[in-house]
C-alpha cells in the first residue's frame, strides 16, 4: 500500500499505482478530493507530454503544484493516464 501524505494528511493512498521516473502515480480515484484544488500550471514533458498541476491543500495551508497528472499522456506513458503524482514536500510512503 501506498500513501501520500501531507501536514499529517493522506492525500491519496492505493495500492495500484504506478512507478515513472521514481515517481509515485496513484490512480485518480484514490486521491482525496478534498485535499486538492486544480492549478493554472501546465508544463511539457518530452515524452510523457502535457502535464496539468493541483494545489495541495490542508488545514488553510497550501502547497502549490504538489501534485501533477498528464490528462492525455503520449501512448508511451499510456499507464500513468489517469494517474496523479506528487513533490514539493508531499511525502509518499510504500
Amino acid at each position: 500500500m501506498a500513501r501520500a501524505l501531507w501536514k499529517g494528511a493522506v492525500i491519496a493512498e492505493s495500492d495500484r499505482v504506478e512507478t515513472v521516473e521514481g515517481n509515485t502515480y496513484f490512480p485518480a480515484d484514490a486521491v482525496r478530493r478534498e485535499f486538492v484544488r486544480s492549478s493554472a500550471t501546465h508544463t511539457t514533458c518530452p515524452w510523457k507530454g502535457i502535464a496539468s498541476y493541483y494545489d495541495v491543500v490542508v488545514n488553510g495551508e497550501t502547497n502549490r503544484d504538489a501534485g501533477w497528472y498528464y490528462p492525455a499522456p503520449s501512448p508511451a506513458a499510456a499507464n500513468i493516464k489517469d494517474h496523479v503524482a506528487f513533490w514539493r514536500g508531499v511525502s509518499v510512503e510504500r
